[in-house]
């Protein structure tokens, strides 16, 4: 089902009771942390606070995707699954060598060309425009947790433009309020927001880009950021798109592919867009709020410290500023937000969701990969499990050192590999299999590159080790020379008489 905005979704959150109206005033500051930390923990529903204490009638809207049903819903499906059941269907497209062949195929192909956003003139968005006298703290932002350096802006779309290719990024990159008009740009170095900066900075710099990209990425947060080229690039952030959109901003998408056209593919509907006021960019025409303006390439601030998903504060740092320009919003804008901390919260099941839907692409890549699980306490980039059909010597280890080559998938900490007939969605069956079946010494390796820049215990910033756990079965040709004992399994036929037998045993 494609919700044409975030209100359709809000409405359908409704009818299947996974949303609760609040009417009673609560403080964006700590205090609609806790309660929807309280309520994500017991696996409770979204939550629409109707009147925020200071901002009575500006509701705000959290935990939308915050259960495993709520992102069912939000991506119009039963199961994740079907997702990738569609991402495969194109991933078998071949070739077609007759006529024949070639048109059977245009309908698969017409379906895909139908994906891509369009222009409108005009939108939602659009109906209030502002270009002096706003400020974001018009809208009930979060501070989220004591330690925070401020209010956050936390779901946020952000939009900018390759300079050399033209194409367009939407990531999602916190944002910290500095003041109305001005806020933190949490671009880690790793992000394409990050490298569309870096391309700026090279185009404007020429010969001296590399040195002032490199005195910036080691800048202690004391020291004032070094001199780079003048320079601006633009940026717009839309909050309160349809969940298909927001959801498309943290897939990780392969390079090249427009993440408005994963939207689109997801939501079996093209992302209808509307031009900016101030900046060269497109953004989506029913967003509840859209901001706009640009960095500067020569400033950097401290940002944070901030309450983050590994369930401890990531420190404070030096990173580009925000400088808006425009603000456009619906008169009666619902301000979607989210929290971070410990697990499981409302990112877990959008995490969930992504590995599930990206499962397909990783077996293009790898063919003998049969599960991938990322466990909630893993925080996503310190844990994968990942099943396999092994097929030679050294083939887990040849899988580890394959994922840490896979875009996003490189910041894993830890990757532990067993036999095809493990379940890796079930954690308990992955830990008794992996603990019997390891030699450590033998069977663990390290490796040196990129770590995701909020791992705390790294040696550096941004590099540092990783580790791989190859608990698959040992052969001979792999120097284990000693019998592999059998799993203790019961018999078929026994399983059968007891499940005959149990109604009559009176142990329900």
């Amino acid at each position: 089902m494609a919700y044409a905005d975030l209100r359709e979704f809000i409405a359908a959150l409704e009818r299947a009771g996974e949303l609760r109206r609040i009417a009673a005033p609560a403080d964006p500051i700590l205090e609609i942390t806790e309660i929807t930390d309280r309520v994500s923990k017991r696996g409770g529903p979204a939550l629409l606070f109707e009147n925020p204490r200071g901002y009575a009638g500006k509701p705000l809207l959290i935990n939308q995707f915050g259960s495993r049903r709520r992102m069912q819903l939000a991506l119009g499906v039963q199961h994740a699954d079907e997702v990738a059941g569609r991402i495969r269907k194109f991933l078998d497209l071949k070739p077609a060598p007759g006529l024949l062949d070639k048109l059977k195929m245009l309908p698969m192909l017409a379906e895909l060309g139908a994906f891509f956003p369009r222009t409108v003139k005009s939108g939602a968005a659009r109906r209030v425009v502002r270009r002096d006298g706003f400020s974001v703290l018009e809208f009930p932002i979060l501070q989220c947790w004591p330690e925070d350096g401020g209010r956050y802006i936390t779901l946020p779309c952000v939009f900018t433009r390759d300079p050399r290719s033209g194409r367009r990024n939407v990531g999602m990159y916190r944002l910290q309020v500095f003041d109305g008009r001005t806020l933190g740009m949490h671009w880690q170095i790793h992000k394409h927001g990050a490298e569309h900066m870096r391309e700026h900075v090279r185009a404007a710099a020429g010969a001296a880009a590399e040195e002032i990209l490199g005195r910036a990425h080691g800048l202690p947060e004391t020291q004032a950021p070094p001199a780079a080229a003048e320079g601006r690039i633009e940026v717009a952030v839309a909050i309160g798109t349809d969940p298909a959109t927001t959801f498309s901003a943290i897939l990780p998408a392969p390079p090249g592919v427009d993440e408005l056209m994963l939207a689109g593919f997801l939501r079996q509907k093209p992302v209808e867009l509307v031009k900016c006021e101030t900046v060269d960019l497109e953004v989506p025409a029913d967003a509840e709020i859209v901001l706009e303006g640009y960095v500067d390439l020569s400033e950097r601030r401290v940002e944070g410290p901030f309450g983050d998903h590994t369930g401890f504060y990531s420190l404070a740092d030096s990173y580009p500023v925000l400088h808006l320009t425009c603000l456009s919003h619906r008169p009666d804008a619902i301000y979607a937000t989210t929290i971070v901390g410990k697990p499981p919260m409302e990112d877990a099941w959008m995490g969930e969701a992504v590995g599930r839907i990206f499962l397909p692409l990783m077996q293009l890549q790898f063919p003998e990969i049969v599960d991938i699980n990322m466990p909630f306490e893993g925080v996503f980039h310190n844990l994968m499990l990942v099943s396999i059909r092994k097929s030679y010597p050294g083939h887990a280890r040849k899988i580890m050192n394959g994922i840490w080559g896979l875009g996003q998938a490189m910041f894993t900490k830890c990757i532990v590999v067993v036999d095809h007939d493990t379940d890796v969605q079930n954690v308990a069956e992955v830990v008794l299999k992996v603990l019997n079946h390891i030699d450590p010494e033998r069977d663990i390796q390290f490796t040196l590159g990129p770590v995701d820049a909020l791992d705390h215990a790294s040696r550096l910033p941004n590099f540092g080790s990783k580790m791989g756990v190859d608990a698959t079965r040992k052969w001979p040709n792999e120097g284990f020379l000693r019998p592999w004992p059998k799993e203790i399994l019961m018999d078929a036929e026994t399983k059968k008489r007891v499940d005959e037998l149990w109604p009559k045993l009176g142990l329900d």
